[in-house]
């Protein structure tokens, strides 16, 4: 039993729409660049930690030596292993990932299970990650900046900081661990403005975000600020 999984309102109920929501992201890749310089990982071993329905593992496949998917919600999992025949997609969570000591060059976090606040504390977590992790090997996390862009202005109508902890909070918690932090602004743009109320819907439940739709109809972009967080194991 996997201790530290809470079943999440968004992709394990929603596939579809989560599909659209990883579609809109970064078309300018301004993040994905960002992300491949915070940690290269051409010719190393990836671990896509809470892959999901394993949607970003192509873009890894190609350059990686090995890659892994670990993903707690079982009921992701087969869609994830048929994303690519090049990853090795694996059933378990941040604080118990199936992997030997020292197994992996690069672990990448999208928004998954590093939500550090004063109700939630993630240091488990980070142990079982720099377990897996060889000598010098780089945590990266992609995490929501609450300060810029349209995005940020939903997160606060949500009260996300309620749930996932002030924004202060979360970046202090990554400087006393070593951590270095870069905000990378970016977007995410839909098919159709339809597609956009439906997952802002989607991550904003109980009509969280129905003033900010209603202040902004046939919207189709998202501006969309990120936070990488990056720890390299220096053991």
């Amino acid at each position: 039993m996997l201790t530290d999984f809470t079943k999440a309102w968004n992709q394990g109920q929603n596939v579809v729409l989560y599909e659209k929501e990883n579609d809109a992201i970064d078309h300018e890749g301004t993040l994905w660049r960002a992300i491949q310089a915070a940690a290269p990982w051409e010719g190393k071993d990836l671990l896509d930690l809470g892959c999901g329905t394993g949607y970003w593992l192509p873009r890894y496949a190609p350059t990686t030596r090995r890659l892994y998917g670990v993903e707690p919600e079982t009921t992701l999992l087969d869609a994830a292993s048929e994303r690519t025949s090049n990853t090795e997609v694996l059933h378990g969570s941040a604080e118990h990932i199936p992997l030997q000591n020292a197994s992996v060059d690069v672990v990448h976090a999208r928004f998954a299970y590093f939500f550090p606040s004063p109700n939630n504390e993630c240091s488990a977590g980070l142990a079982e990650v720099l377990r897996v992790l060889r000598p010098g090997g780089s945590l990266v996390v992609i995490d929501n900046d609450q300060e810029h862009g349209d995005f940020a202005d939903l997160l606060r109508a949500g009260n996300v900081a309620e749930y996932q902890g002030p924004g202060e909070y979360i970046l202090q918690w990554w400087r006393d661990r070593g951590a270095t932090t870069e905000k990378v602004m970016s977007s995410c743009t839909f098919r159709s403005a339809r597609d956009l109320e439906e997952v802002v819907a989607m991550e904003f439940p109980q009509g969280t975000a129905r003033s900010w739709l209603q202040d902004h109809p046939n919207q189709t972009k998202l501006s969309y600020a990120y936070l990488l967080h990056t720890l390299t194991n220096a053991i």
